[in-house]
């Protein structure tokens, strides 16, 4: 089992139970899961970059990546309907909390002139999305074998209400929020 699923079930849930008073053990605001996606925008038509994206994040994440297609054309952007436009991973599960522990205490610091992600990326339902603008954070990734740098969205998805509720649920797991 991964060390932060143990951590969350024997500290951090009944911390948060205790903190806002729930009724029942169904109400502690959980981690549901984590997508990351990577765009390709540039790169729709060669099929080696999305190739080389998809292998990036099956290293990062452990887990093979679907690729994700344009559902409607848009001429400003010159894509087509059906054309490849991105990459992404839903993780649940133990590949969840392993990822989320590698994230927070391994490739987060290694950001240069790190000081913390922002805590104002809520969307008002208790969901935290962030970015990342390269994947040679994570130490997975081999410098020399890196074609072009590309960053990441990465979303944590929580059954949490509220924003303050899933703060603190992250906040508990390892998140480093910049004050």
């Amino acid at each position: 089992m991964a060390r932060l699923k143990v951590k969350y079930t024997e500290e951090i849930a009944p911390a948060l139970m205790k903190k806002f008073q729930y009724k029942s053990v169904m109400q502690i605001p959980q981690i549901a899961k984590v997508i990351v996606n990577v765009g390709c925008g540039e790169s729709k038509n060669n099929a080696k970059e999305i190739e080389a994206i998809c292998k990036d994040i099956a290293t990062i994440t452990g887990q093979k990546p679907i690729t994700t297609k344009a559902r409607k054309s848009v001429a400003n952007f010159k894509v087509r309907e059906g054309e490849t436009v991105g990459v992404k991973v839903t993780l649940r599960g133990d590949k969840m909390w392993e990822f989320l522990d590698r994230l927070f205490n391994v490739a987060l610091p290694r950001v240069r002139d790190f000081r913390g992600i922002n805590p104002n990326a809520f969307d008002g339902r208790g969901n935290y999305a962030m970015g990342l603008k390269e994947q040679l954070i994570f130490p997975e990734i081999e410098y020399d074998k890196v074609d072009k740098i590309r960053g990441m969205d990465i979303c944590i998805c929580t059954t949490a209400t509220t924003d303050e509720e899933a703060k603190e649920l992250l906040t508990m797991v390892g998140a480093p929020f910049h004050a």
